[in-house]
Formats: C-alpha cells, structure tokens, sequence
C-alpha cells in the first residue's frame, strides 16, 4: 500500500472504551523472532513480554517520567506524519489520544520493564509502541495483538527509531523533573533561607575557619552565604539545560535521518515544543545527539553541585545545632522526633542527616551517569537507561530532601542567644581588631596571654598595657562585622 493510499483509509468508528482489558491467562502476540504469550489482561506485547522475561534484574523499573515523556514523542510524531500525508488524519489523532492517557500516567501499569535491559532503550520505546497500538485497536473495537489497524512499527513508530526517540524522550523527562520539582523545591528553600538571614541579621556570632574561632560576623552574614550558595548552583543547573531543549528527533538509526521524511526532525521539535510549553529545538548535529549523552552528563554534574551546595548547608547547620550541653549548640534545632531507643529526651538532626545521605547518593549517581557517558561508542551510546535512571533518582530525591530540610529544619530553627553571647565575650581572636592599631605582634602577645592563662581578652590587653577605652573603643564586636569597621573605630 502507498503513502497515498494509507492516508486514504476508511476511519473506523473510535468508541469510548474506559481503560483495561478484561481477559484472563493469555494471548498471542508476534515480533520479528516469532510469538510469543503475553498476559491477557495487559497491552504490551511481544517485544516487552521477551524483556520482561530476560532482563527481570533487581527491582528497578525504568522511570515513569521516561514513558511520559515518550506521550509528547510519539504524539508529535503521529500528528507531523499526518500533516506530511503519511499517516491517515484518523490514525494520528488515535495515536495522539492513547498518547495523551500516556502522558496523563493512566497507563503507568503497562510500562513495567527494568533499567538493565538493551543499551539503545529499544525496548522501552517498543513497550511504548506495543501498548499505544493495542489500546487504539481496543477503541475502534479491532483484536488485540493483530496490529491492525494500527502497527506498532509501521504506525506508531513512523519515521523513528529507538535511537532519536529514547534520547528525546531522556531530555523532555529531565526537563520537566527539573523544572517542575527540583528548581521550585531550591527556590522555596533559598527563599526559607534569605528569611532567616534577614531576620538574624544582628545576631553577632564567632566565626570559625579551620574549625577554630575567627573574628565576628553575624548569623544572617553566615546564612546569607548558604542561600547564595543554593542561588548559584541553581542558576549554574538552569544554564546547563540549553543542551537539554536540542532534541535527536529525527536522527532515526545513525543521526542520517533514514526514513523519516524531510523536515521531520524540526517540526517534531516545534510541535514537542507547543505540547510540554518548553523551548525545545531540533539538535543543530543529530550525529552527536546520538552518539554521546553529553548535554544530561552536563546537567548531571550541575546536579551534584547543587549536592555540594546543600551538603554544606546541612553538615554546619548539623555542627551549629549538637548538644544541647556539650556541643556547639549555636542553634535550637526543630525536635521532630525522639533520637534515641535507650537515651530518654534525646533529639537528633534527622533532617540534615537525611539531607546529607542524599546529597552522597546523588554523588553516585553523578559518577555512573559520567562512566556511563563515556560510552558513546560510534554512532550510538549504548547506557542511556542507566544515565536517565541516575539522573531522575538524582532529581526526585534532592528535590524532597530540599522541601524536607526547608519545613522540617530551616523554618523552625533558632539561635541560642544565651550561647552566642558566651561565646562572643570569651573570643580571643576579637584581639584581631587591635592588631592595625597597636601592631600585630603587641595584638598577638595579648591573644597568646589570654589563650594560655585563659583570661578573657580585655583583662590580657589591659595587662598588657592597652587602655581600656582604647579596646572598649575598638573592639565592638558589631563593628567588626561590617567591613571597614575596624579602621574606623581606630580613629574615633
């Protein structure tokens, strides 16, 4: 049958058949390799049924958001076929209808098969293609498994292969789960951040590098390093997404585009772009969309420095809260649950453990997505399951640990006044704001007196000849915490 014959076909009559199939044992369906039993009551077919059955390793099941995702593909795909006179108007707007219950997750049961299966994602997108053409054979009342009137080859994968739609499909799931989860879940934490750091904005502390006491600064100054923190790494993750928006729909097998007719590649693109409402574009080389990873290596990457940021976050907020009376307990952290089965009253820091556990698994998975990305071996890199699979779980846990944090840690913190006020007045290296006005080696004969006679600092700078309204002059630990103050209290 001809192109112009196809696209004359006679429409069947689409019913309105709620989703599921009432059968029991099982049914035929075939693939290049012969038939093959699948379950009855499912709509994937032969070439699922043979994953499922050689590749049931571990229990990780490739992401929802993949298959989602493969909705916008394979409607895009259906409605351009269309529009080029290859496909019948009917049969496009059935695929498009079973794609959009696909993109909805109404047929999230029929989606079943592992990470650890074929390189390319051939059987994911065959999964895809098995169960759009079943379910659009049930709604125009035709046997499920015949393939007609709608193939899952000839129809649903028109124009495509596994090797331009998986990588697509790769980048409009990483899309989405970034802009959807994990960017708001940083905004919402920084902002719970900046909040703090405003509202402690006159709260002097001691500072501490190399894990020993510095000069002041205030805990709205040290918090206000933690939002801007999360601020960069945020915008640093949103810049590396430009790879993302280039998509290899149209590349088919080798990046040539065999197959698919001309112009595919960029009206897919436009039309995945109209139906996710994100910038999407047809990749400029197709040849290097398909045969490296490296846009999602990227944004993995910028994953994990978001990781870094948060690690550091929650490892000083961890530090600041310990005690209550013998740590630094600088902070009163929320008591969201007992910390202990044997120690009565106990409280722990569960949240930024939890946070920091995440933050050391996203960190794995960084490190497999770039193994797995090196593998780009010719024409094809044959990891992409287990690069979407990191990349995703990567998403999806820092993105709750971040909300988690946010509500069940930040916004119930609060300093320990009593504690910082302690800590500020038995300060040595305070002695620093004296060091420009007296000379560095008078101000460090004070610092050694006070540390080895443990005397508080005035008591050693007074007896070490400095006037008292000298130091009450200039160390005012408010003063040291805005830059140049130091000099200035000199010449008051």
């Amino acid at each position: 049958m001809t192109t112009r014959q196809k696209t004359r076909e006679q429409a069947p009559t689409i019913h309105d058949v709620p989703i599921g199939i009432r059968a029991t044992g099982t049914r035929t369906e075939t693939d290049s390799l012969g038939a093959v039993e699948v379950p009855a009551d499912h709509y994937w077919g032969a070439q699922t049924q043979r994953s499922l059955e050689h590749f049931d390793i571990g229990d990780d099941r490739m992401p929802k958001e993949v298959y989602h995702a493969y909705g916008y593909v394979k409607k895009a795909a259906a409605m351009v076929n269309a529009r080029a006179g290859r496909l019948p108007g009917w049969k496009a707007d059935l695929i498009a209808r079973v794609a959009d219950e696909v993109i909805a997750g109404k047929l999230d049961g029929e989606f079943p098969l592992y990470v650890w299966q074929t390189g390319s994602g051939t059987q994911s997108n065959m999964n895809v293609n098995e169960v759009i053409a079943n379910r659009a054979i049930q709604l125009v009342g035709g046997e499920l498994g015949s393939k007609t009137p709608v193939h899952p080859n000839d129809d649903v994968n028109m124009g495509q292969s596994s090797n331009d739609t998986f990588p697509t499909a790769m980048h409009i799931a990483a899309v989405t789960a970034i802009e959807e989860h994990l960017v708001p879940a940083l905004i919402r934490l920084h902002d719970a951040t900046a909040e703090k750091s405003r509202q402690w904005a006159d709260v002097v502390k001691i500072g501490r590098t190399h894990l020993e006491d510095a000069t002041p600064l205030t805990v709205g100054q040290e918090w206000s390093g933690y939002a801007a923190q999360l601020e960069d790494a945020g915008t640093h993750l949103t810049a590396t997404m430009a790879g993302l928006y280039r998509l290899a729909m149209g590349g088919t097998a080798v990046g040539t585009g065999l197959n698919a007719p001309p112009g595919f590649d960029a009206a897919t693109a436009r039309l995945i772009a109209e139906l996710t409402g994100r910038p999407f574009v047809t990749a400029p080389n197709k040849f290097a969309a398909q045969a490296s990873l490296d846009p999602l290596v990227r944004t993995s990457a910028a994953i994990r420095g978001v990781a870094t940021a948060l690690f550091k976050f929650a490892n000083d907020v961890r530090w600041l809260g310990s005690g209550p009376r013998t740590g630094l307990h600088e902070l009163n952290l929320p008591a969201n649950e007992p910390g202990s089965s044997i120690m009565p009253g106990k409280v722990n820091p569960t949240q930024a453990e939890a946070m920091l556990m995440v933050c050391i698994q996203v960190a794995g998975c960084d490190a497999a997505v770039g193994m797995a990305g090196n593998e780009g071996n010719f024409e094809l890199n044959a990891f992409r399951p287990i690069i979407i699979d990191n990349v995703l779980h990567s998403i999806r846990i820092l993105a709750d640990a971040a909300d988690h944090f946010r509500r069940f840690l930040v916004e119930g913190a609060q300093v320990d006044d009593e504690q910082l006020r302690r800590n500020v007045d038995r300060s040595v290296m305070m002695v620093t704001a004296l060091s420009p006005v007296i000379g560095y080696d008078r101000a460090s004969e004070i610092a050694h007196l006070a540390i080895d006679n443990d005397l508080p600092l005035k008591q050693a700078a007074l007896q070490c000849g400095v006037s008292e309204d000298l130091y009450n002059r200039v160390v005012v630990p408010v003063d040291m915490t805005r830059p140049g103050s130091a000099d200035t209290a000199a010449t008051r």
